[in-house]
């Protein structure tokens, strides 16, 4: 099944939302804003997701960089 990842990156914790393809959420919760510790929540809670995205920040082109290196299929998205 189709999972979506929206994530809500903050310096110290990031909130992670997960979605199935019917829009229900599967997952709430957070996990330390480091690259892989995402990456290991997004591989046990989300191992099919489509798209993972996050918001532009201080360390979006970070997380970006290291998330895709990984082979996460993540976007970032600005918000205004």
């Amino acid at each position: 099944m189709s999972e979506y990842v929206g994530l809500d990156v903050s310096l110290e914790e990031t909130s992670v939302c997960i979605l199935d393809a019917a829009g229900a959420i599967t997952f709430e919760g957070k996990v330390l804003s480091e690259p892989s510790a995402i990456e290991a929540l997004l591989k046990q809670r989300a191992p099919k997701a489509l798209k993972v995205g996050l918001e532009t920040g201080p360390t979006s082109t970070w997380l970006w960089h290291e998330l895709r290196a990984a082979g996460v299929p993540v976007i970032c998205i600005d918000a205004r």
